[in-house]
């Protein structure tokens, strides 16, 4: 288990080539310059992706891959386009796929253990949305053990993260109390570093760290303002 907590920024579907590298590079010489040990993990858009100068311990990762080397699979990428920029971290999971994209839990699960096979660090989203939450904890459990169906929850490169549905990008954020019940039960699930996720900002970052069992924050709409994001790791720092 890491002891540092662990910082993730997804961009989604913002942010461009140029914008991205300008934010890496002045993420990259705050954290350098100011000491920042704090493992942080930047998942931008396929379009940005580049061979980056990073002094400090900065990871890029993807926010989706396809579980293939090389093929005809019309907008997709495999390995081979990983491979040309060192990319060897993974978001899988994310509910943005399995409730926009569609992505079925068998598909999940082949392409997770795809990329396990291949020594891919993968940060692994579950998270319920709000009827299930409002039907009861045992409804909440059953509902996050089936998406790790298939699933390899010991798997060393495994970061887990928790986002409950009814609060990504709705300004809605689950109580410590109910992060720390929750994440209490997937901890018995897999004892993988797990993070939150679920409209974490500036304001309440310093929380939810604190909650017993969360081991870092996985970060949307309050990650694409360079500004912001450093406000966050100097909150984690002291």
């Amino acid at each position: 288990m890491m002891s540092s907590k662990i910082i993730a920024a997804n961009f989604k579907t913002n942010h461009t080539r140029r914008s991205s590298a300008e934010y890496i590079a002045r993420l990259d010489s705050f954290m350098a310059e100011n000491g920042v040990d704090t493992p942080v993990y930047i998942f931008p858009p396929f379009t940005a992706l580049d061979s980056f100068d990073i002094k400090s311990g900065i990871k890029i990762g993807v926010q989706n891959a396809y579980p293939t080397v090389k093929g005809s699979f019309t907008g997709e990428i495999g390995l081979e386009q990983l491979d040309e920029f060192g990319i060897d971290t993974v978001l899988i999971g994310h509910s943005e796929r399995r409730h926009i994209l569609k992505e079925s839990q068998e598909f999940i699960s082949e392409k997770f253990t795809w990329f396990k096979e291949r020594g891919f660090c993968i940060f692994y989203c579950i998270g319920e949305p709000l009827e299930v939450r409002e039907a009861g904890d045992d409804a909440v459990r059953r509902y996050l053990v089936e998406q790790l169906d298939g699933i390899d929850t010991r798997y060393e490169n495994l970061i887990l993260a928790y986002e409950p549905v009814w609060a990504i990008g709705t300004g809605k954020t689950a109580t410590p109390e109910l992060i720390e019940k929750t994440h209490a039960t997937i901890k018995a699930l897999s004892d993988r570093p797990l993070l939150y996720g679920g409209s974490v900002k500036p304001a309440n970052i310093g929380e939810i760290l604190s909650v017993p069992g969360c081991d870092g924050a996985l970060i949307g709409t309050a990650s694409w303002e360079i500004s912001s994001m450093v406000s966050m790791l100097e909150i984690v720092k002291s």
